[in-house]
């Protein structure tokens, strides 16, 4: 910075790691004034075995006293500290133990610039790249109590060095037997990148080793690219000549609410013991999948928590209803046309599920997988397919159809459960061993196959107008407060006479799931429906007549209570958002949270103006 001091640098080669490299260049000496202690030694002059702190106060009183002081001031620096303790490093030189990395490294970078070895995300492929073309020498001594000794023993009589894998018994040179071992360790590092094939008898030609070496796929954090990734890599080839793996999914960390890592010295960890207790295993697992994208970092979040937990009690629930009516369950051999349209929806949509699961999967992006899986059990299987089942299993008149949908549930409910098995291992095998034709357990079934044959693309179209049309009539219900036990009536109008058809062939599924009295399909309106409300598809347009239903001048009079109570919300979100105080000292999340709640006050005082209108035109 040139705005900043004097414009004279003191060089100190034997204190800071840029000045040593400084130091190099120039051939200037390594004066050391410093002890291990961090007390002055003889170089330091007069200031000799005082501590660093007191030796920096004496010289400053020196140049006081000398007149040579200009002027005190502080300015802020990056000064190293201990991560545990948070004491000052002071840096110092010492003779260490070192790898030679060049010679590794390159072999490294080009078995991943082969393809030998693939990065997922593809963009950590860079970040390994450059950190292998500009690596320096390894330093693999440490200096503490616990870890692998360095294997080099010091004969006492003549200094030989003595490098072994076995504990010598005697000097090379001189036969002495007086022998001292190093006393440094390995770094960490060193011991963990030998892991893929020490583990499996390496140096030992095993059988394990020859079977499973090198693996398929390491899983591990973007953190540790460098300090293990890259040399599991550099050590599988130099030693075994092989790489020690063929793809490294790379996954991020889990962040706490403020999104700083998680750490001892902060405090913010968490147990996952307590979780597991408290929500369980699979809801936890669950909940650390959904919303993640590959290699990205994820805030622990415990709503995420909480409706990993519902998702996994809907799945308990649902499974409950289907294994109480299997209790009197009969394999049967369903044909293709014994099939009604929601059949053919459901077992076309859970082998598109299979299909977009797998494929996910196959490119290990676990977040979108669980998505495509919760939402084809939640929304398409639980709250579609269960409950337009349930008049058929409840049907004492047609055994035949009872028997099909019971076979259909326990078919569709198993592949479900195999699918599922990867996300929530411990309820998947629960629910699995209590359904008819389980195996000793669901790990040694075959995954699920996507069966072209099994998709009926019309069937699919069709059930997706019909769900969509029962939903607008559900709208209308929640917006203009109609009870949703009272039975209503609704008049579709649907210009396309197929589709018309489709819908003609299944009004009990909209009278069932909309709740209504009476349904009419028509082509077109004639003349005008007093005191409707309407919604439209691109497909068709709904109409329910409000008469009898509600009264209007008590809903108006609801509807402008609930819209001061939204303005007031409003104006009270807005408010903070434009204080400027309140955006300089809130966390940022609790910023987009009232951001969050603007958006949603808007949304509501939109609607409520809207209903509003449409009772103005009564």
């Amino acid at each position: 910075d040139q705005e900043f001091g004097t414009g004279a640098v003191k060089v100190t080669p034997a204190h800071d790691p840029n000045d040593f490299e400084m130091g190099l260049r120039h051939g200037l000496e390594q004066i050391a004034v410093m002890d291990s202690k961090g007390h002055m030694n003889e170089n330091a002059g007069p200031y000799q075995g005082l501590s660093r702190e007191e030796a920096r106060v004496k010289i400053v009183q020196d140049l006081k006293d000398m007149g040579l002081l200009l002027e005190v001031s502080e300015h802020n620096h990056a000064v190293g500290h201990c991560q545990r303790c948070a004491s000052i490093i002071e840096p110092m030189i010492s003779m260490q133990w070192f790898v030679k990395m060049k010679p590794l490294a390159q072999p490294a970078i080009e078995k991943v610039l082969n393809g030998e070895i693939r990065f997922i995300p593809e963009r950590f492929t860079r970040i390994y790249i450059n950190w292998m073309e500009n690596i320096r020498d390894w330093c693999i001594s440490r200096q503490l109590w616990w870890g692998h000794r360095i294997p080099v023993w010091y004969c006492q009589d003549c200094g030989e060095m003595i490098c072994s894998r076995v504990d010598p018994q005697q000097c090379t040179a001189c036969e002495s037997s007086k022998l001292i071992q190093d006393e440094d360790v390995l770094d960490t590092w060193f011991s963990s990148a030998l892991w893929p094939f020490s583990t499996l008898g390496w140096p030992d030609n095993t059988r394990d080793l020859e079977y499973y070496y090198p693996t398929s796929v390491l899983v591990t954090g973007r953190d540790i690219i460098f300090f293990w990734v890259a040399r599991m890599i550099f050590s599988g080839i130099e030693h075994t000549g092989q790489v020690p793996f063929h793809e490294v999914n790379i996954h991020g960390l889990i962040l706490d609410g403020q999104g700083r890592k998680m750490s001892k010295s902060l405090g913010n960890g968490i147990d996952p013991i307590e979780v597991i207790e408290r929500y369980g295993a699979d809801t936890l697992r669950f909940s650390m999948i959904t919303g993640v994208t590959p290699g990205n970092d994820v805030r622990f979040n415990w709503e995420k928590v909480e409706n990993s937990r519902n998702f996994a009690n809907k799945i308990w629930n649902a499974s409950r209803f289907v294994m109480m009516n299997l209790k009197d369950y009969q394999a049967i051999t369903v044909e293709d046309e014994e099939l009604q349209l929601v059949d053919q929806w459901i077992l076309s949509r859970l082998n598109l599920t299979i299909q977009q699961v797998t494929e996910r999967l196959q490119k290990y992006d676990l977040g979108e997988a669980a998505r495509e899986l919760y939402e084809f059990i939640w929304d398409e299987f639980c709250d579609w397919y269960i409950e337009l089942a349930k008049p058929r299993l409840f049907n004492p008149q047609n055994q035949r159809e009872k028997l099909l949908v019971q076979n259909l549930l326990n078919q569709v409910l198993q592949d479900i459960l195999r699918t599922l098995h990867p996300f929530m291992p411990f309820i998947s095998e629960e629910i699995y061993q209590s359904l008819p034709g389980h195996s000793e357990t669901i790990m040694l079934d075959k995954w699920p196959e996507f069966d072209q044959k099994r998709i009926w693309p019309k069937a699919v179209d069709d059930m997706q107008e019909i769900m969509n049309a029962i939903r607008l009539i559900r709208n209308i219900r929640s917006e203009f407060n109609i009870a949703p036990g009272s039975l209503i009536k609704a008049i579709l109008l649907i210009p396309d006479p197929v589709l018309r058809k489709v819908f003609s062939s299944h009004q009990a599924y909209l009278l069932q799931m909309a709740n209504l009295e009476q349904l009419e399909l028509l082509e077109e309106l004639d003349g005008e429906l007093e005191q409707a409300v309407s919604a439209v598809s691109s497909r068709m347009e709904i109409y329910v007549p409000l008469e009898g239903l509600i009264d209007i001048e008590k809903e108006k009079a609801r509807l402008n209570k609930e819209l001061k109570k939204v303005e007031s919300e409003l104006a009270k979100a807005e408010a903070k958002l434009q204080n400027q105080s309140f955006l300089e000292r809130a966390p940022q999340q609790v910023i987009e949270k009232e951001k969050y709640k603007v958006e949603e006050a808007k949304g509501k005082k939109e609607g409520i103006l809207q209903r509003l209108q449409i009772f103005s035109e009564k």
